[in-house]
C-alpha cells in the first residue's frame, strides 16, 4: 500500500515543486489559511485525474493489491498532500515574514480540507472528473445566486466566523473539532472503499 502512496507522491511531483510558488504569495500578506487550503485541495483531487483512466485501472486491479489498499492510500496521500503544505507554509513564513503561524491556523486548515476531501472522494470514486467539473460547475453557479440574494455580505460573515474561531482561547474547541472532522474522514473512507469495491471496469 504504501508504494502506492509513494507512486501518487512521484505523480504529483510538478504539484509539489510548485509549494515554493505558494511561498511567494505569503510575500503579498495574502490569507495564509485559504492558500493552503486551496492548494491542499487542488494537489489532492489532481491525483484522480490520472488514476482514473480506464488502463490504470486495470493494472491497479491485476496487481497485488486490494481494492481496499487503493483506497486507503489515495487517503493517507491527501493527508500527506496536506502536511507538506502546511509545512511549505510555516516555513516560507517565518523565512519571508519573520513570524510563526498560529497553530489554531493549521488545525482549521486541516479540518477544512479534509472535510471537502471527506465529501469530493467519495464522488470521484462514482464519477469521472468531468462528470464532477459540471456537477461542481451548476452546484457552484446555484449556489452564489443563492446566497448572493439571500445572504449579503456572505464573504464578510464567513470571514467573521474564522477570525472569532482563531481568536477563541478554549482549546477544547478545536480538539472537538479535529476529532469530528476525523471520524467524517474515517467514514468517508468507508463510503469510499464500498463503491470502489462495486465499481466495474
Amino acid at each position: 500500500m504504501f508504494s502506492l502512496v509513494r507512486k501518487d507522491l512521484i505523480l504529483q511531483k510538478s504539484s509539489i515543486l510548485l509549494l515554493p510558488v505558494l511561498c511567494a504569495y505569503l510575500a503579498f500578506n495574502t490569507s495564509i489559511l485559504w492558500i493552503g487550503i486551496v492548494f491542499s485541495i487542488v494537489i489532492s483531487l489532481n491525483s484522480f485525474s490520472t488514476d482514473e483512466k480506464s488502463p490504470i485501472h486495470i493494472l491497479f486491479n491485476s496487481l497485488p493489491y486490494t481494492r481496499k489498499e487503493i483506497v486507503t492510500s489515495k487517503y493517507i496521500s491527501a493527508f500527506i498532500f496536506t502536511a507538506m503544505v502546511a509545512i511549505a507554509i510555516f516555513i516560507g513564513n517565518y523565512f519571508i515574514n519573520g513570524m510563526m503561524v498560529d497553530w489554531k491556523v493549521f488545525v482549521l486548515m486541516f479540518g477544512i480540507v479534509l472535510t471537502v476531501i471527506s465529501f469530493i472522494f467519495p464522488l470521484s470514486y462514482k464519477f469521472t472528473s468531468n462528470q464532477l467539473l459540471m456537477v461542481s460547475l451548476v452546484i457552484s453557479g446555484v449556489f452564489l445566486v443563492a446566497v448572493n440574494i439571500f445572504v449579503k455580505n456572505w464573504l464578510d460573515q464567513i470571514r467573521a466566523f474564522i477570525g472569532w474561531l482563531l481568536a477563541l482561547e478554549e482549546n477544547q474547541i478545536y480538539f472537538t473539532m479535529a476529532g469530528a472532522v476525523l471520524v467524517l474522514y474515517a467514514g468517508s473512507w468507508l463510503i469510499s472503499m464500498y463503491i470502489y469495491k462495486k465499481k466495474v471496469f
